[in-house]
Order: structure tokens, then sequence, then C-alpha cells
């Protein structure tokens, strides 16, 4: 099956089930763990938004003019605190609306280490199972985006927000950490005009993920720098493709891409 890409899709269960669009077609990807596959990027890159063809991607599968220009790029998607959508500002104010003025959740996610992220209401769980995340919590509730960013930029100071992707791809995970009392440590960092957002309640959500066996050095293989990749499909953990032979590819990352996928 030859076509463009993008990030995987998934659907939550025991274990997570992975979903990979190329082209028109959404491939299971689930089916192909514990045997043969082969990944080829065909020198061609497609941008996501109008379709054209890019020497480079930018943003995860964009050309430069649509990076510079779409809202799916704006500054706020990395970077919630600077969203100004709430204040009438934004590239495009009805995908703000749909995007940045709803409902968001701040939450804190334990893979190798506990780390704080934001999102917004119909991404969870969603962005825990893109991030690889073992288990999750909520932890403040707030109306827009950018009031979740300023959560969040208040818990960096005691906490990280970007998962080690190396500890997460080898699985390395502490079982003595608990999110609850982490919640609590961190709620009780925040200042007084943003701790009025904290959830009351506690539920942790827990992720399988389908993995026969992890990588013991994993290393992320560049389409670009190498073409293919090929083994067999060890696994599937956030956004990559574990192989036997620890090579693991983002798949993310390689969005726009024009790619054969072949089962032999």
């Amino acid at each position: 099956m030859t076509g463009i890409i993008d990030k995987m899709e998934t659907r939550f269960g025991d274990p997570v089930e992975y979903f990979l669009p190329i082209g028109t077609e959404k491939l299971g990807m689930n089916q192909f763990i514990g045997k043969s596959l082969t990944i080829q990027w065909t020198n061609k890159i497609q941008c996501l938004h109008c379709g054209k063809t890019t020497k480079k991607s930018f943003g995860q599968g964009y050309c430069y003019p649509c990076f510079i220009s779409i809202p799916e790029t704006e500054d706020c998607v990395l970077n919630p605190q600077l969203c100004r959508a709430h204040e009438g500002i934004a590239r495009d104010m009805v995908w703000a609306a749909e995007h940045c003025l709803q409902d968001h959740f701040v939450y804190l996610a334990l893979s190798s280490d506990v780390k704080v992220g934001v999102t917004r209401k119909s991404q969870i769980p969603t962005r825990w199972m893109d991030q690889g995340a073992w288990k999750a919590i909520k932890l403040a509730k707030t109306p827009n985006r950018y009031l979740a960013g300023l959560i969040e930029m208040e818990l960096k100071k005691v906490m990280p927000d970007k998962t080690n992707w190396r500890n997460m791809l080898k699985n390395v995970i502490d079982p003595s950490r608990d999110l609850i009392y982490e919640k609590q440590h961190a709620a009780a960092s925040l200042s007084d005009s943003l701790s009025p957002y904290v959830l009351e309640e506690n539920e942790i959500v827990e992720v399988h993920y389908p993995v026969l066996t992890y990588p013991i050095k994993p290393e992320s293989v560049d389409l670009e720098k190498k073409t293919s990749i090929s083994g067999i499909l060890t696994g599937i953990k956030g956004q990559y493709l574990l192989f036997d032979s620890g090579q693991c590819l983002n798949v993310r990352k390689h969005g726009g891409f024009v790619v054969e996928v072949t089962d032999k």
C-alpha cells in the first residue's frame, strides 16, 4: 500500500488499537505485530493541508506557506499560554472557537516520569495514548486554552512538561509513583488565581499498549536520512512503531511523507 501518511489514530482498549492513515485508507497496525513489516519512503513529501509537494516538512507535515498561515500551526498549539483567541485574536477564529475556546484539561501523565500537559476535552484519552503515557490523571479544568497554558507554565517550575522518549520506549516506569499525591503536590504550588480550576475528582486512567518486547537501546529512524525501516514489528507505543532491531519510527514526525508499506 502506498500513500501519504499522517499521525496514527487510536482507539482506547486493552490494548490500544492503532490505525495508520495512508492515502485515503486507514491501515490497522495491530495486525502486523509479530510479523515482518517494511516502510519505504518514496522521496516525496506532500503538505497535509494543501496537498502540494514540498522539499521539506514543517510542523510535522506542512509546506512552509501553510506552516506560517494555517491555524493548526499557530504558536499556541505548542505553547498554550500564547493563545489569544479569548481576546478575539487568532489566524482563524472559527477554528479557534472549536479548538481553543473549549474546555481544556491540565493533566499529569506518568511514563518514565511524571509530566504536566494540556489538552482540550475532546482529546482525552487520545493525547495520553499519543504520548505513550502509562497512567494519567486530570488536574484542572479551564474554559479555554490560554488559562490551561498559564497553569502549565506554573507547574513547569516544579515538574517536566516533556516525555523522555527513549525511556518511554524502553518502558522504564516507576510503579511507586502515586499520581494522586503528585496532583496534590502540584495543586498546592499553584497561585491563588489559578487554584480554583483544580478538579476534586481523582480518576486514574491506565493505558496498555500492544507491545511484545521493548527495545533495550531504541534508535529513532529519520526517513530523510535512512529511506526505509524493516524488520519484525514488536509493538506500538505512543506514535512509535517498534522493530526487533531496536529501530523505531516516529510516525507523527513523518506526517506528509509518501511511503510504501509492505508486510514482506
